[in-house]
């Protein structure tokens, strides 16, 4: 389980939305967002993740294979389930070294604590 910011586009229209990977794998991804999407939606997502203290980000090409509205959470919006359809191989490398843990999560919660 994770909790990172991304950023997606329907591949015919433009403009930008945001929302919340709650789970990702090789395969696909778990997204939160509050705009109402279609099943079979092709989204392209950039995911942002803390690398040292940076920010980096992987970019991927995803269909939106399921969707659910949770009644029993204080989330507002929906949960879509994305199958992976495209990603470049140096993304895909930095997707594993996510899931690896190279890239450690909590490094973001402490360059923010330094920040502020």
């Amino acid at each position: 389980m994770m909790d990172l910011p991304l950023e997606y586009r329907m591949v015919d229209f433009p403009k930008a939305h945001g929302g919340l990977v709650i789970n990702v794998s090789e395969t696909g991804l778990l997204l939160h967002s509050i705009r109402d999407l279609p099943i079979g939606t092709m989204l392209n997502i950039a995911v942002l993740f803390p690398r040292e203290y940076e920010l980096s980000n992987f970019n991927v090409s995803a269909e939106i294979v399921w969707k659910d509205q949770p009644e029993d959470s204080d989330l507002i919006g929906y949960r879509y389930g994305l199958k992976f359809v495209e990603i470049l191989k140096e993304d895909y490398w930095k997707l594993t070294q996510l899931l690896s843990g190279e890239f450690r999560l909590d490094n973001l919660e402490v360059s923010m604590d330094q920040s502020a």
